[in-house]
């Protein structure tokens, strides 16, 4: 008989110690800050970088003084920043169909772009909003929403447009670990989004059916639908494409590679 076997209480604290260590290795091996953001020198993040200057660049028409219901000319919508969109070429492309204001489609885009930026090590993933729907509500700014009293308009979800602007105190230096930070959960916006990449596409279709619910709604007095969809044009969200149509620019993203997803 060994030593060992004839003290089983050695063997158990024998055992114990192992795991303990094991655990401790682990916990080492854990790490307890953020990885940073990718590096600027990464070809994919340079890609993507340069794309969002290139729509930072591109023109966008918000001088309407009427717009019809069809838009049939390319001075009617963002053409140039749409066919930028388009162009970019990536391993990992995503589009989101985002339909309802009240639906999880802004922290589900910021999943998908931080799984794919930090775990699957894809700096140049493009993820594309396509909205339209009552979510289409969030790409105008606070200016339309007051004008045209949108908060009517958006039930339960929201009294005004707070789903543009960065959570106060957050930068891009936070950890991704925090939940308050920049990357988390508590900070889902349009804007932190564009900032980190996304794109978000705006609904010429959508937006004239949201001026001729207004139009309705206050008794079909004043300003025609035409003139109350010019001017919610006019106030579109700062760096939002926009499009004749969402549904046909879904056709055409994923027929460039764009994969499909469901925000809501």
């Amino acid at each position: 008989m060994t030593y060992e076997s004839a003290h089983p209480s050695r063997r158990i604290a024998l055992g114990v110690l192992s795991q303990a260590a094991l655990l401790a290795g682990a916990g080492a091996a854990t790490p307890t800050l953020a990885a940073p953001p990718p590096r600027s020198s990464d070809p994919g993040r340079e890609a993507l970088d340069a794309l969002t200057r290139h729509l930072a660049d591109a023109p966008r028409r918000r001088t309407f003084g009427t717009v019809p219901l069809v838009v049939t000319s390319r001075d009617q919508w963002d053409h140039e920043a749409a066919e930028a969109v388009l162009a970019y070429k990536y391993r990992s492309l995503q589009v989101w169909e985002c339909t309802q204001l009240a639906s999880p489609w802004l922290n589900l885009m910021r999943e998908a772009m931080t799984g794919q930026v930090f775990a699957h090590d894809n700096p140049g993933f493009l993820a594309v909003a396509a909205v339209h729907g009552s979510a289409h509500l969030a790409l105008f700014d606070q200016v339309a929403w007051d004008t045209h009293n949108l908060a009517s308009l958006a039930g339960n979800a929201a009294s005004r447009n707070s789903y543009f602007h960065r959570k106060p105190g957050t930068s891009p230096a936070d950890s991704l670990q925090s939940i308050n930070g920049y990357y988390g959960p508590e900070n889902n916006n349009i804007c932190t989004l564009q900032e980190r990449g996304a794109v978000f596409v705006a609904c010429h279709d959508s937006i004239h059916a949201i001026a001729r619910i207004v139009h309705q709604r206050d008794g079909g007095s004043g300003p025609s639908a035409d003139m109350i969809a010019a001017d919610l044009t006019n106030h579109l969200v700062p760096g939002a494409v926009l499009v004749p149509s969402v549904v046909a620019f879904l056709v055409e993203l994923q027929r460039t590679g764009f994969t499909y997803a469901k925000g809501d």
